[in-house]
């Protein structure tokens, strides 16, 4: 819709596709299948590639290897069966006078259906063989005698995503009709905005389908993909903006008074990069406003002890804190660090998740009045352990309703509709990418519009900074506390496991402890990869004289709790494991980790694993094995070896994997882009950060997306 209107008007191009000559119940739902179901649908369908058909090379000119477009009649076809009929090969040989062309498809023997003697056909595909010149499961396109082929040959031609029962050549004639008829109802979305070197929104449509040039392609790219980003930043900018008119932030700044002795009881001063970030946060939660931060660091940057700081900032001020983590180990870390910290600080510290549930934290009542006075809170000998309560117990929490405030610290679990906390001043979200933003504003209006801190140790490129983080202020801790020596990577192939495991016997020796992980809990799905159930026999009997312990998603909480109890205090020596460990694991006699079907796992992700080891004194190595005759894999993970610095290691997985695989899909809470690309496109993404910008300041009051107007 434009800028001054004030209601959205239906558009044509939200009529259905049925409006269409040609389009009857069944080629509906063919279309439908594409996600093809208005007209604007069908404008916007994105080609996956281009033919140049102004220049066919002649088949006697097609070399081998080559991707080439040519055409000719068809002089011979059949189908040949053979394996007692289970197997077929459809063929037919093309001739244009320089030579024949062999077009073969395996076992699709309905093929021949589609062509017969005589026929004029195109075709693009690799040539594989020169002795015939053939081409296996090309793209073809029947050439119909007395139809318009203006928009089909000798022209740059569309070649769009298709399903079963439709033809390139019937799609693309259905897309010219519906822009002959409707392409005038596609109209610039924001009339005042100035795009002086981008075709107009229309023109930028019919580029998309029609270039006349190689060069209107990325033009209509462009334009197309700056709309979208528009259209996500509008959406961004404005619900910071009814934020900021509409919330009124806690006083959450505290008084030091707690963090003075909690920074002291450490035994480690903050780096340089914790005591910046830390500012940034006290300024905010000092502000009027609601804080709504992003804090990135890699692993075993300090990011923990940053919370714990900006916890004692809301506890100083009266308010009450949740922490959230993605698993219940992850929860249980967190628990403990916190009980121990805040402890010798007289401060009660709740666990809620799935197994362990605190009294308060299922119903807490009691009002709660700002802290103002300076006076340390008198000293208390809680037991912090003692805050931990199975769900069958019906015992009183120690921390059931105190007049001080409080930390809770949970999993999932805190989200359920029986959790509640009032006085909420602060909400921390620790792996944000694990959540979905569903589930992150859920716990955000457990309060009145608390202050949010979310966490993580993947680093955001600043593409997506812009895009799935616009709504929050970013802040870096980008520098590693001293002491900390950088982790040893090799990439290993499978044959060389013998002398992988040849070496962790080495280490476990010395007195060191190990993790191997797998990509699986049980086998099954793709052959060829190993499962951390059907590994440990194999295990154990390779390292007989040491403990070998197992770690996966699917064992019980109490399980899961005391294996990990006795892989820290040394009585399991190797634990093998899931991505379950990818956080919240900290065993600094830790030094070995095995990686095994390493290319299962993304770039990031492994550099989150191997954030698990190196955090004692001893030297630590990473060994990343891939699957056997996987060079290109092996060729990926050496990013790995070459650099422990998380945000090359995150462009590189952005880059490889997109941002479903970097942040997970459920994260990203924001619809898919069909010409955008968050890998590539930063200067795209920057300029629609400022336009959308200039939108919001001239027209305060536009609250309304364009999307249906354009689709």
């Amino acid at each position: 819709m434009s800028e001054a209107a004030s209601t959205p008007k239906p558009s044509a191009l939200a009529r259905p596709v049925v409006v269409l000559r040609g389009v009857g119940p069944d080629r509906r739902a063919q279309l439908a299948r594409l996600g093809l179901n208005t007209v604007g649908d069908l404008l916007f369908h994105r080609p996956r590639r281009y033919e140049d058909r102004r220049h066919f090379r002649r088949i006697g000119e097609v070399q081998l290897g080559e991707l080439a477009a040519t055409r000719g009649h068809i002089v011979a076809l059949g189908l040949k069966r053979y394996a007692k009929g289970q197997k077929s090969v459809f063929e037919f040989i093309l001739e244009d006078g320089t030579g024949r062309l062999h077009c073969r498809w395996w076992n699709l023997p309905y093929m021949q259906q589609y062509f017969a003697q005589g026929d004029e056909v195109l075709v693009y595909g690799k040539v594989n063989s020169l002795r015939p010149r053939t081409i296996d499961h090309p793209e073809t396109e029947v050439v119909v005698a007395n139809e318009d082929n203006s928009i089909h040959l000798s022209r740059i031609v569309p070649i769009y995503p298709l399903t079963e029962g439709l033809s390139q050549r019937w799609l693309r004639s259905l897309i010219f009709r519906a822009f002959q008829e409707y392409g005038t109802a596609i109209t610039e979305p924001w009339p005042k905005l100035s795009i002086p070197d981008l075709p107009p929104r229309r023109k930028a449509v019919e580029m998309l389908h029609y270039p006349a040039e190689l060069v209107d392609l990325e033009l209509s790219r462009c334009r197309l993909a700056l709309d979208e980003l528009i259209d996500l930043q509008l959406a961004i900018q404005r619900r910071r903006k009814r934020l900021a008119a509409n919330a009124r932030g806690w006083p959450c700044g505290g008084d030091n008074r707690l963090i003075k002795p909690f920074l002291a009881q450490l035994g480690f001063s903050l780096t340089t990069a914790q005591t910046k970030v830390l500012r940034e946060i006290r300024k905010d939660m000092s502000g009027g406003q609601p804080m709504r931060r992003l804090l990135q660091g890699d692993v075993g940057s300090g990011k923990t002890v940053v919370a714990a700081c900006c916890t004692l900032m809301a506890l100083e001020s009266g308010f009450n804190v949740v922490l959230m983590a993605p698993t219940e180990i992850l929860a249980e870390q967190h628990f403990q660090n916190f009980a121990r910290w805040f402890g010798r600080l007289g401060i009660e510290v709740g666990l809620r998740t799935g197994s362990y549930r605190t009294s308060n934290a299922e119903q807490r009542t009691s009002s709660i009045e700002p802290r103002t006075s300076n006076v340390e809170p008198p000293a208390r000998s809680p037991s912090p352990l003692a805050s931990r309560l199975s769900p069958k117990a019906d015992r009183q929490s120690p921390i059931a309703n105190r007049q001080s405030p409080a930390l809770t610290i949970g999993t999932h679990a805190l989200i359920e509709d029986s959790f509640g906390q009032e006085n909420l001043g602060l909400v921390i979200i620790d792996e944000q990418h694990k959540f979905g933003v569903a589930q992150r504003e859920k716990l955000v209006r457990k309060g009145r519009y608390p202050h949010l801190l979310v966490m993580t140790a993947t680093p955001i490129p600043r593409t997506l900074g812009l895009t799935l983080y616009g709504d929050l202020d970013i802040s870096v801790i980008d520098e590693l506390p001293p002491g900390r020596s950088p982790v040893k990577t090799f990439v290993r192939s499978a044959e060389r496991l013998p002398k992988v495991w040849e070496f962790i016997r080495d280490k476990l020796t010395e007195g060191r402890q190990a993790f191997v992980v797998y990509s699986r809990v049980e086998e099954g799905g793709t052959g060829g990869l190993k499962a951390v159930t059907k590994e440990r026999d194999a295990v154990q009997k390779a390292l007989a004289s040491y403990r070998v312990g197992l770690l996966h998603g699917r064992l019980p909480s109490e399980e899961k709790e005391k294996t990990m109890a006795a892989f820290r205090n040394g009585a399991i020596h190797v634990l093998l494991a899931t991505s379950l460990v990818e956080v919240g694991v900290d065993v600094p006699n830790a030094t070995i980790m095995l990686v095994e079907n390493a290319e299962q796992f993304g770039l990031a992700q492994l550099h989150q694993l191997r954030g698990r080891i190196g955090r004692g004194s001893h030297e630590s190595y990473c060994i990343l094995v891939a699957a056997p005759n996987s060079p290109e894999a092996e060729e990926r993970l050496k990013v790995l070896e070459e650099t422990g610095d998380g945000f090359r290691i995150a462009e590189a997985d952005l880059k490889l994997r997109g941002p479903g695989d970097l942040l997970g899909q459920e994260q990203s809470g924001m619809p898919p882009l069909a010409f955008a690309d968050l890998k590539e496109d930063l200067a795209l993404i920057e300029r629609a950060r400022s336009l959308a910008a200039s939108i919001i300041t001239v027209e305060p009051g536009n609250r309304h997306s364009t999307a249906d107007e354009r689709r």
